[in-house]
């Protein structure tokens, strides 16, 4: 099993606060011969009828030195996983979760801006010292 992501455990909180039910730490996917892991999944209920919502999320820290490597990384895997999450739970709406100031910092840059739009990314944005979610970008 991977390791977790150092901020793990803040954005099962923040998601948690929000009422979000974790369903899956890791949440354990194959398909096709290859096994993989995204970070969490979780589920909510909605509206009157209880219908779920389901969530999957791939947590990144953008820790390192060189933010285009990280964000790079995180790219392959998030279109990797929804990939195999299209085809085995396409119940399940796949977010790259990324902490506010990585967001202000790089995801706000044109370049990236234009790849998330690309790529379809959805995102979760999240305050690691409040452990909450500031923002969902659909």
């Amino acid at each position: 099993m991977p390791a977790k992501d150092i901020f793990h455990d803040v954005v099962k909180n923040a998601l948690i606060k929000e009422s979000w039910t974790i369903t899956d730490d890791p949440l354990f996917l194959e398909f096709g011969g290859v096994d993989m892991y995204v970070d969490l999944g979780a589920e909510k209920l909605v509206g009157a009828e209880k219908d779920g919502k389901k969530i999957a999320v791939e947590i990144k820290s953008f820790v390192r030195q060189s933010l285009i490597y990280e964000f790079h990384n995180a790219l392959g895997q998030f279109i990797n996983y929804r990939t195999v999450l299209r085809r085995s739970q396409p119940e399940r709406t796949l977010y790259l979760a990324v902490s506010e100031d990585t967001y202000e910092s790089f995801f706000t840059l044109i370049f990236a801006q234009i790849v998330v739009e690309e790529n379809q990314i959805k995102l979760i944005i999240y305050d690691p010292n409040r452990e909450v979610i500031v923002q969902w970008k659909n």
